[in-house]
Formats: C-alpha cells, structure tokens, sequence
C-alpha cells in the first residue's frame, strides 16, 4: 500500500497520511500477454485459426466449377454482409459546370446516388472522338477529395492517353462532408466520419461501405447513361480508401472490366496483428469468421483484367501485398488468365505516386484501348479546389432538402421500429427474447462454463476485507475483480459494475462501502477491455469520440463476436458464482448495479436470466440504440452495439420485459455522453 502527504496552504502540515490501497489484481506473467493485450491476442489467435481454415479451402479449388462456385458464394455473403444494396432511383445527373484544360476538359458532376443524397464529381474528357472508355475515380481519405493534385494527375493522365476518368467525393470528403459546423464547415476528418456513420449502420444491420459502394455504382450508371462513353469498357481505380473502394466495386460490380486498386490490398492476418482495423467501412461483419481475405476481392472478378499499386514503404505491409497478389495470382492461372493480373511497386511511400498512376494508365490502355505503350506522365498544371467545386456553398448538405447518411440511417429506423413493435407485440416474450439470444451472441446461464477463480490478495479495512480475485470465464481470459466482504453478511449480495472500472466506487467511504458496512458482500468486476484489460489502439484521437478499444471491437466483429454479447456472459456467471454461495456462504439473492458502459450488457442480463437477479439497477446508461441512429456524433457507443440489433430489437424492448418494481433507472444518458434532461 502507498501513502499521499497532504500539504495546507503550500506549508506542509503535521504528516497527514492517508492510506491508498493498490487496488490493481492483474499481475505481469512470463506465460500470459501483458493484461492491455489480453482481449488484443485473444481476437488475433480466433482470427489465426480461422484464417488458417480459410487458407485449406483455398487450396481445394481446382476446378471451373470450384472456382465459379466460391467467386459467387463470397459475393453473396459480400453483399448480404453490408445489408444489400439501395434500390436504383433517378440520378437526376446535372452538369453543373465546365472547364478547358491542355489537351481535355472537365464537366463538373452533381447526381444523386440516392433520393437527395448528392454526389459531387468531376468528368475528364478526351480531346478526340467518342465512345471513351470511362474509369471510374473514387478518391482516397483525403480532406479535398477530388480536388486532392494526386487523383486529379491521375485523372488528367487518364484523359490525356484517351479515356474518361470520373472522379467523385465519397462521404465525408471534398464537397461531402456529413457533419458541418454553424457556418457549414467540415468538423472531423474522413475517417472519423465513416466511422461515426459506421456506428448506426452496424445496429442497422448494414456498413458504411454500402453508401460509399453504391455512390460509385451509381457513378458508373452515370457514365453508362452517356453516349460519349463505351458501356462495354469501364475501368476503375483508386488510392487508400479509394484502394478500398476499388476493390469493393471492382469484386461486386461486373460491368467494371479493369481495375488497379492503389495501396490498400495487404492481407487481413497482417491487419489484425500488426496495424490494427481501419475505419468502420474497412470491416465486414463477420469476415474473417467466414474466409473473405483481402485477394477475395481480386478473385471474385476473375478473369477480369486487374493490377496491384503497391508502394514498397508504405504502412500497408508490401510482403502481406505480395501474398496476395500471390494468391490471386495462382486463382488466375487456375481459371487459365495469368497475365490477367499484375502488380506493380514503386519504391515510395503511401499515396498515389508517379509510377503507380502511369503503371495504372499503361494497364488501362491495355485492356480498354488495346494499347500495350510505355506512356510517361509529363508535367502539367491541375486545376484549384475552387475551379472543381459543383455546389453553391461548397457542401452538398448545404443544398436545400438535401439528406446526409446520418439522414438515410433515420429513415432505415423509422421503417425497423415499425417491424419491431409488430414483433413484440406478436411475439410471445420467451420467443422474441429467445431472438435476443441469437442476435447478441449470448448463450443460456446453463450453456455457459464454470467460472474458475484465482486469488490475488487481500487488502484489509476497518470493517471488512477485499479479496483480489482473478475470474476465468474461459481460456485465455482474466477478469480482475475486488470481492467485499463484511464481518457479517447478509443473504443479499451485489454485483457491482462500472464502466470505468472497479476501483471508481471502491475507496473509503464510497458507494461500495455504504453497502458493505450494512452487510452485503459486493463483488466488483471488470468485464473484459474494461480498466486492467482495457485495449489501446494504435491511432490517437480515436478515444473520445469511440473508446479506446475500438480496435478489439472491430477485430470482434470481424470474427463475428458480439462484445456485448461477451460482456454479458461474464455478468452471468459472475451473478452465478456470487448465487451458489461456493465460497463457502449459503446461496443468495444477487443485486446487480450498472453503470456507464456496462449498462447495454447489464440489461440483457437481466433480461435474458431474470431469475437470477433480486433487483436491477442501471445509472448513467443510455436509454436507446434508437438514440444512436438520431445522434450523429456519438461517444464511446461502439463497444456496445450489436450487428442488426435494431431489425428486431432495442434497448427499451429488453427493459418492458423486467417488472417494474425490479428495476431502478438513475440519470439515463443519450448517444452523445450527456444526460438526458
């Protein structure tokens, strides 16, 4: 234990010690990962095996029809996996502007890829005689998009050797930023929106992928609604998460006939292990559970003409981009296109570099123009943010009626909560909760496995002890926990919950002790990534607005594990371990406490094992996933949220299933961290 010297007035007063216990349980081991890395190697040794089980199926193809077979099942489950695609609607597509450049021009683009979602795009065009083909252009993470000089070289370059090149803003970049302050300028960067959009879309049962997907789907309607521009030859490319997007249109659209995604393909075993998951988009639920591997994306298109940017330096690991480019490699050649597929690296770093545009253009001359040339890329101007701008103000969402993906994510809700009464009110409660079950991951108390314990130590005080305890749910994972006992207890025991940790409530005089000077033993626990096991992600500035072990709950979700669901099963048989008394006390009544975070898991405690709680106590806990959807910026709701949830269930659906006298709700929060009035 420590001690803290008080000092009054700046003068140091007679020794004032205050005892500080060491609450800390979780020791370093020779033999365990460090307790932050816990929930870290857990997910990446889940993810090991299950991608060592997709590498065996990998090398069974060797037929057509083997072939054929896995490019069409990984598409299915591609397109179920983001929650399907939009219905077509009118693109309503507008030139809003022209421009003259040395040896091309530019048509400024405004369509809308849904009912007022507008999309802001520029159009090189050649200087020659149409049909061009057109390649599609979706930028990278960049602040100003299209107008960002690296997408408009390569579109310039494009135009200049004979083809069009429609360069569009995803979500949350140049002309469509999501979230605009009071004078309508953008408030966080690229990928902080997608991952904001990503939190609603996970709970609808969709991804943030869908809506930068279809935009450029749509963009190659538009191009196919011209008749300067060949149907027949459309290409696509793009740089960092227009690598990504690339790779996402290229394997689900197949009207795109070559594509050259730039540094993004690596493999998903090295970004599970090394870097950590990206941004909302860049996750697949249940991915890598299922076996869809980065070179899958290359694959599904196969046959189809495509190249591999890669830049040598990049943080994008270049061996994991060779791997897959080896595998994609062997599927070609496989179906009897080698030469269908290629790699190119350019000695650089991250970005859309000089090579990699010419090797992106030399490939698009190939297999559009069936030109086989060594074009070079000479110097030339580009144009400003302001000569490409197509809306009045600069942002789409400043045109009157104009919807965000927040907006489009409301109406998605509006239309499952209609669903989900009809459900509950149909649905007798054991078989609606039963649904619960299956959504969140959540097996039976009687499916679940003894907890094992672990003592760690013991603390002594006044009128009571604290015994350090390790729970072990399963293996591989350590809940710290602080067991209180009193001199004399009680039948009534709590489980005590906080989602900032348990020593929050555990000092001299605070709420636990209340409790356990009146007789009741409280067992306080850290459900897993909360305080001892809590994950750092690699990227700083992520914590505030996702919590600071977004990167495990996207390695979760990847593999198809629902972190409530997991959070829930460690209330549940830590309530059991303090109901069978088998610490030698007589088997009592558990009152369960949940506060912050572990409020959402608490819940479906309570409600999918009631019998096992005396009474429910939730405080400063959010109310409704609904809320999420309504909120743009959310805080630290990721860890929480449940794939599709909403399709059949929220949060209020769950707390009508508790008699009213059994649970108490303190200061419930809204999405955004704050109490609700």
């Amino acid at each position: 234990m420590a001690y803290l010297l008080f000092s009054i007035g700046g003068l140091f007063n007679a020794a004032t010690l205050v005892q500080v216990d060491d609450l800390t349980v979780l020791k370093a081991r020779t033999d365990q990962p460090a307790p932050k890395k816990i929930m870290t190697v857990y997910f990446q040794q889940l993810a090991h095996s299950a991608l060592d089980r997709r590498a065996a199926e990998y090398e069974k193809l060797k037929t057509t029809d083997q072939l054929a077979a896995y490019q069409e099942r990984m598409r299915e489950f591609f397109i179920t996996r983001i929650g399907g695609l939009p219905e077509r609607t009118p693109l309503n597509a507008k030139v809003v502007g022209r421009l003259d450049g040395d040896g091309y021009r530019i048509e400024k683009i405004i369509y809308e890829s849904q009912p007022r979602f507008f999309v802001t795009a520029a159009l090189y065009l050649p200087i020659g005689n149409p049909p061009y083909p057109g390649v599609l252009v979706p930028c990278g993470h960049s602040n100003s998009g299209k107008a960002e000089e690296a997408y408009q070289r390569a579109c310039i370059l494009l135009a200049k050797n004979g083809l069009a090149a429609l360069c569009y803003d995803p979500i949350g970049q140049g002309e469509r930023y999501q979230i605009l302050d009071n004078e309508g300028k953008p408030v966080y960067s690229p990928t902080h929106e997608h991952t904001l959009v990503g939190v609603g879309c996970i709970l609808l049962g969709t991804n943030a992928a869908r809506y930068r997907i279809w935009d450029g789907m749509r963009g190659i309607d538009y191009l196919l609604s011209r008749e300067d521009i060949d149907p027949k030859r459309i290409g696509c490319t793009g740089n960092s998460g227009g690598g990504t997007l690339t790779s996402y249109i290229m394997a689900l659209d197949q009207r795109v006939q070559c594509a050259a995604p730039s540094c993004y393909l690596a493999t998903l075993r090295w970004l599970i292990d090394e870097a950590g998951p990206q941004d909302a988009e860049q996750n697949i639920h249940t991915q890598v559970a299922f076996g869809m591997e980065h070179a899958d994306y290359i694959m599904m298109r196969a046959p189809k003409p495509t190249l591999i940017c890669a830049a040598t330096q990049d943080f994008f690991d270049i061996k994991a981009t060779w791997q897959t480019f080896r595998q994609a490699k062997r599927f070609y050649t496989r179906m009897g296109f080698a030469e269908r597929v290629d790699l190119v690296e350019a000695d650089t770093k991250h970005g859309f570099s000089t090579n990699l545009r010419v090797g992106m253009v030399r490939w698009m001359r190939r297999w559009l123009l069936g030109i086989d040339d060594a074009i070079t890329e000479p110097q030339f101007p580009v144009m400003t943010k302001e000569d490409l701008q197509c809306t009045p103000q600069g942002q789409v969402l400043l045109i009157p009626g104009a919807l965000s993906a927040f907006d489009l994510n409301v109406e998605l809700e509006k239309k499952l909560a209609q669903k989900r009464q009809k459900f509950w009110e149909s649905t007798p409660k054991t078989e609606a909760l039963q649904a619960v079950r299956r959504i969140a991951d959540i097996r039976k108390l009687t499916d679940l496995p003894a907890l094992k314990i672990e003592k760690s130590g013991v603390i002594q005080r006044r009128d009571y002890v604290i015994e350090k305890l390790v729970l072990v749910p399963e293996v591989s994972i350590s809940l710290p926990a602080l067991f209180f006992k009193p001199r004399e207890a009680t039948e009534d025991t709590y489980l005590y919950l906080n989602g900032e940790g348990k020593h929050v409530d555990a000092d001299a005089g605070g709420p636990i002790e209340k409790l356990v000077v009146n007789g009741h033993p409280v067992l306080a626990v850290e459900l897993r990534g909360i305080g001892e096991t809590e994950g750092v992600g690699s990227y700083k500035g992520w914590e505030h607005l996702f919590g600071p072990d977004w990167q495990d709950f996207f390695r979760a979700y990847l593999l198809g594990k629902s972190y409530l669901g997991m959070r829930t099963e460690d209330i549940l048989v830590s309530a059991r371990f303090l109901a069978s008394g088998n610490d030698s006390r007589k088997p009592c009544g558990v009152h369960l406490i949940g506060i912050g975070e572990v409020g959402p898991p608490a819940l479906h405690a309570a409600a999918l094992e009631p019998q096992l709680f005396t009474s429910i106590q939730l405080e400063r806990s959010i109310r409704s996933w609904s809320n999420v959807i309504r909120t743009p910026v959310t805080k630290n709701q990721l860890i929480n949220v449940v794939h599709g949830a909403l399709k059949t269930y929220d949060l209020p659906d769950l707390l009508a299933t508790l008699p009213n006298e059994k649970i108490t709700v303190i200061q419930p929060f809204k999405a955004d961290n704050t109490p609700i009035d």
